[in-house]
């Protein structure tokens, strides 16, 4: 897919709403000549972003995702009983084989 040009119109209405914001001006060649990364530019705090990913920690025992056909009565039981129901289906299973 090539790239789409703007019509007059389009690009009319683009120069208008960057000349309404005085404060945020367009850049120029210089400003991009100067420009510097973020990591650079403010490094104490790029480098808190990157240990702060986020998300759940780790798992010693991590779950793998499966695809399992399960009877429609049985995911209905479960799923009845509100949040969780995937982990406690995990529980019957895992008592099921002795674990």
């Amino acid at each position: 897919m090539g790239k789409k040009h703007l019509s007059d119109a389009e690009e009319a209405f683009i120069q208008r709403q960057i000349a309404s914001d005085p404060g945020n001006p367009e850049w120029t060649n210089e400003d991009f000549a100067n420009a510097k990364p973020f990591a650079e530019a403010f490094p104490a705090l790029a480098e808190k972003m990157r240990k702060n990913v986020g998300g759940r920690p780790k798992s010693d025992a991590p779950k793998v995702a499966v695809s399992l056909r399960l009877d429609q009565d049985v995911v209905d039981k479960f799923r009845a009983t509100g949040a969780g129901w995937q982990t406690r289906i995990n529980d019957v299973l895992r008592r099921a084989v002795g674990g």
